[in-house]
């Protein structure tokens, strides 16, 4: 007979069951909340690695120009009359009545000249008149004698045209003697020097006993007399401006010697052509010069106001970009993505520059954009802050600079 024992296997407490789901459940939480964080990071790292990869660009917008822009050339001052004034006859300087700085008027005595061989040639043609004079005297009492006797058959017909041609002839000997001694009497004027208009002596380059050759050209004059009341400004304008300049318009000018001093000039005339040397045109201005204050000779600086074109806008020059495919400037377009826009320079102000075309004034140009940014390339625009210049500051600055562009 045998016996069995059953023995069953205890039974674990359903609570048990429950806290080890609880444990797996909260394992798997954790994991799964780890394996979260760490993604999530990642994906945040990545971002931030992507973003700060993105240049980081300032922007500006381009400025409308003033109205008016200045333009500032050198240019040079020249007496409204100068005349340099040389002998007409030979000899030597007997005395002389005014050196430099002295003022004269028109007519007035500068000098006299001793002409001995021109008195002796002047002598000698009046005598040849006189004798010309006689002889044609003769001449013409010899004549109409003849012709009274022609008319009486006493002579021939031939002897009296003989007569009478020989009357004529000593005629026209007497004409080209006075014509001589008009010649003469006229080189004896020039003797004396005298000042052709109203002006001041600037140079005096003779003096009493000097040989004094007739002529001019290479020759050096005796005196130099200038009319300084009103004066000359001659000003070289680049082509880039020579369309802007108009005879009448108005132009200010000033000396170095007179600092503070404006003085007021108009625009004459230009010479109408463009110097192959120098590619400028050159400009003659007048200025009123009766209080004597501006000399002839004088270095100046002219300021001319020239009209601006309404739809060309000012950037800075840190903006540009040269490369292959011409000149350029970035902007930023939709989506924070750089655009290139190709464009032309009008004026070049040193620091900035006029853009004649290529930019709308509602752009958003990048200052100073990187060597390799391309079209299309993403890009964060730097917020403005406040302690940093805005675009219409550099504006400001450039237009009240700009003159010395040019200068």
């Amino acid at each position: 007979m045998s016996t069995e024992v059953d023995i069953a296997a205890p039974k674990r407490p359903a609570h048990l069951k429950l806290a080890g789901i609880a444990i797996a459940l909260a394992a798997v939480a954790v994991l799964a909340d780890g394996i979260a964080s760490r993604v999530h990071t990642r994906h945040e790292v990545a971002k931030w690695t992507t973003q700060q990869a993105l240049p980081t660009v300032a922007t500006i917008e381009p400025q409308p120009l003033a109205s008016t822009q200045q333009l500032v050339l050198p240019g040079h001052l020249a007496a409204w009359i100068n005349a340099p004034i040389y002998a007409r006859v030979s000899g030597y300087l007997h005395a002389w009545y005014a050196d430099i700085g002295t003022p004269v008027k028109a007519g007035q005595l500068l000098g006299v000249i001793d002409t001995p061989d021109l008195d002796q040639q002047f002598d000698q043609a009046r005598a040849d008149l006189r004798k010309s004079m006689a002889t044609e005297k003769l001449a013409a009492v010899t004549a109409q004698r003849w012709t009274q006797m022609l008319s009486q058959d006493s002579v021939s017909q031939q002897e009296t045209d003989e007569k009478t041609s020989d009357l004529a002839a000593q005629q026209a000997t007497v004409a080209a003697e006075q014509a001589n001694v008009n010649r003469l009497e006229a080189l004896e004027s020039f003797k004396r020097i005298v000042a052709p208009f109203d002006g001041v002596v600037t140079a005096r380059d003779t003096d009493v006993g000097a040989l004094i050759d007739a002529g001019g050209g290479n020759r050096p004059q005796l005196f130099t007399v200038s009319d300084a009341k009103q004066l000359r400004v001659y000003v070289s304008v680049p082509q880039s401006e020579a369309a802007a300049v108009r005879p009448g318009m108005q132009a200010t000018l000033s000396v170095p010697e007179r600092p503070g001093m404006t003085f007021n000039a108009s625009l004459v005339d230009t010479d109408h052509a463009i110097a192959p040397s120098s590619g400028t045109l050159l400009v003659q201005l007048a200025v009123d010069n009766h209080a004597g204050l501006l000399f002839p000779g004088e270095y100046t600086e002219v300021r001319f106001a020239l009209p601006t074109n309404a739809h060309a806008l000012q950037i800075p020059a840190s903006a540009l970009i040269f490369r292959h495919n011409g000149l350029q400037v970035a902007t930023v377009g939709p989506q924070n993505r750089a655009v290139m826009k190709s464009v032309t320079i009008a004026t070049d102000l040193g620091a900035h520059v006029v853009i004649g075309s290529g930019l709308a004034a509602g752009d958003r140009v990048i200052d100073n954009p990187p060597d390799s940014l391309s079209a299309g390339d993403l890009v964060r625009v730097a917020a403005a802050t406040a302690g940093s210049p805005s675009a219409s500051t550099h504006t400001a600055e450039a237009q009240n600079h700009a003159e010395h562009a040019h200068g």
